[in-house]
């Protein structure tokens, strides 16, 4: 299937739809506990059991709790729904890159382990997608670097420029050459 993966109702997922589903918590590209059991073809509840089974191969570099606050900014951005009504009623868990993997073995289901590699893809991609950012900011840094030295060699150079479309001054002029004045008797 390439870069796509089935999800639970049988729709396939593009690796570009795991991409949105990743975000930026405590400067970790990190997915959450249900995303990654929705990938994975497994309920919410099925992966945090197996993650609790197997806490050891979870360090935190793997996987961590959101706070409230994180939570609640979460919640605000996309609409998230509150544990009042029915939503989550316990913080979640969310899987950086290697804990997607390691949640993956530890489901060891054939579904989880195919899902898995789409999810890595989808880490990478995203991975060279902010390098490129990155070194464009750095070439327009650089540019800019390189502009705001010539500046001042540039204002000089357009001074010099508008100087000589100026007009020669009215001062009296000499003239070289014969010119006769009006009314000479030799002009005629």
């Amino acid at each position: 299937m390439g870069n796509r993966i089935v999800a639970n109702s049988g729709a396939v997922v593009p690796v570009e739809r795991i991409q949105t589903r990743i975000l930026l918590i405590r400067g970790e590209k990190v997915l959450l506990d249900s995303e990654l059991a929705m990938l994975y073809g497994v309920t919410t509840r099925r992966l945090n059991e197996q993650v609790k089974r197997n806490r050891d191969r979870f360090p935190e570099d793997f996987m961590f709790r959101v706070t409230r606050r994180e939570l609640s900014n979460l919640m605000s951005q996309f609409a998230t729904s509150s544990s009042a009504w029915g939503g989550r009623r316990k913080l979640p868990y969310v899987f950086t890159e290697h804990g997607a993997i390691m949640a993956a073995s530890v489901l060891n289901s054939e579904r989880a382990v195919k899902a898995s590699i789409h999810v890595v893809r989808a880490f990478v991609k995203l991975r060279g997608i902010i390098a490129a950012h990155k070194e464009l900011a750095q070439k327009l840094a650089e540019l800019e670097r390189k502009i705001a030295g010539h500046d001042h060699e540039i204002v000089a150079l357009m001074a010099a420029i508008r100087e000589l479309m100026e007009p020669p001054s009215t001062g009296r002029r000499r003239l070289v050459g014969f010119h006769p004045r009006p009314g000479d008797a030799r002009s005629g």
